[in-house]
């Protein structure tokens, strides 16, 4: 648990909360949500009808992508977090193309990644 010891839980909590609310209006249908919702097959609800399930993990993965940048910006490690992030990404466009999403689907899920990655290593060097 060295690894955790050092980090700044402060720009952890709020690299997670800005990536989330980044991807809140990344998925909103006045950005990309419109084609990405008919790309992958879904439609967009209501607020009232938001999936919970999909916005916890989505939280918790944030947060957790968020506790290894900070361990990497601890150690001086960007690289790996950039490795890292753009493996996530790698993974989220698979899946998407395993569920057969568009390509312009895939192509908005793995920017959102890199996007909040980057907002995540960012956030780390403001704070």
């Amino acid at each position: 648990m060295t690894e955790i010891a050092n980090v700044n839980w402060l720009a952890i909590i709020v690299g997670t909360l800005v990536s989330f609310f980044i991807g809140w209006a990344w998925y909103s249908p006045k950005l990309f949500g419109k084609k990405w919702a008919e790309g992958s097959g879904v439609s967009l609800e209501s607020a009232e009808k938001m999936p919970v399930f999909a916005m916890v993990s989505q939280f918790i993965a944030l947060f957790l992508l968020a506790l290894v940048i900070g361990i990497t910006a601890t150690n001086n490690a960007l690289f790996t977090a950039i490795f890292m992030i753009f493996a996530i990404a790698a993974f989220i466009a698979s899946a998407g193309g395993f569920v057969r999403k568009s390509t312009y689907a895939i192509v908005v899920d793995f920017a959102y990644i890199i996007v909040a990655g980057i907002s995540m290593i960012i956030i780390q060097g403001i704070f």
